[in-house]
């Protein structure tokens, strides 16, 4: 089945939509992105997707092309071609075409905006339960990943060296301190306590991130955002690795050391199952 995406206004087959070799999202990776999914049709968190999306342009020094009623219609509509599926959008703004190859960004410039959806397969919660490999490398990003930006070299990179290692996600260590994966957030549980780091520039705001914290908050979870050590990671009874599209994995080997018992805890399973709640309302179109 073949489906349209969206550039800058219009609706076309993606072998169509061109974007012109002047574009400052490809000669600088000047521009932020968001990942939204989507669960029976209905797009999740949209509000806090949004938010996100405002909060990355302002941080790179730019205005929301769209209001949020605006933006909602345009997603809408390029989700409605798949019906009622599960699905994952993508979402990216780049600063725009200019003449002239210069660092700094002109003031007059009208932005790039691209969207497309796919379905959406995520895993059964077995699946799930299996989990992942991780593996730890030191964190040599910029001081800004709170924004949500396009320039992912040092993500890939990370990721790739994972894959060498026969992992599936990377997680990065800075000043002695664990603050997300190549893809994801991080979370551990220890002695029962589920922690996560706390937000700043040296991590992604993730909504997935949010809505675990507010479900452990809303069933009596405890849970604390601070600060994880390397030694902390080691020491963990679990270790989940969290995003909108893979939702909540359980890593069992860190660095090739078996987590905990070697297999998913038990406050991942009891997370699992609120964040599968969850969906499931969305699906039926009630308000979470």
């Amino acid at each position: 089945m073949s489906i349209d995406v969206y550039l800058n206004g219009e609706f076309l087959p993606v072998e169509e939509a061109k974007i012109s070799v002047t574009d400052r999202g490809f000669l600088f990776g000047d521009g932020v992105y968001e990942v939204i999914p989507v669960y029976g049709g209905h797009l999740f968190q949209l509000q806090h997707h949004l938010q996100r999306l405002h909060n990355s342009l302002r941080g790179i020094g730019m205005v929301s092309p769209h209001t949020d009623d605006e933006w909602k219609q345009i997603l809408m509509r390029l989700t409605a071609q798949l019906g009622d599926s599960d699905q994952a959008l993508y979402l990216q703004v780049t600063r725009g075409c200019t003449d002239v190859r210069d660092h700094a960004w002109p003031q007059d410039i009208e932005p790039t905006i691209y969207a497309r959806t796919k379905i959406l397969k995520t895993p059964t919660i077995e699946e799930k339960r299996r989990g992942i490999h991780a593996i730890t490398l030191d964190d040599p990003r910029w001081e800004h990943c709170s924004i949500k930006a396009i320039t992912l070299l040092a993500n890939v990179m990370a990721r790739h060296e994972a894959a060498d290692a026969g992992a599936q996600e990377a997680i990065l260590i800075r000043d002695g301190a664990a603050t997300e994966g190549a893809a994801s957030n991080l979370f551990i549980v220890k002695e029962k306590l589920l922690i996560t780091p706390p937000k700043s520039d040296s991590l992604l705001p993730g909504i997935t991130r949010e809505i675990v914290l507010e479900l452990a908050k809303q069933h009596g979870i405890p849970y604390a955002e601070a600060s994880i050590s390397a030694d902390d990671l080691q020491s963990a009874d679990e270790i989940w690795m969290s995003s909108s599209t893979k939702e909540i994995l359980p890593v069992l080997k860190l660095n090739g050391q078996r987590v905990g018992n070697g297999a998913a805890g038990k406050i991942w399973e009891e997370m699992t199952l609120l964040y599968e709640s969850c969906k499931d309302r969305l699906r039926k179109g009630e308000q979470l």
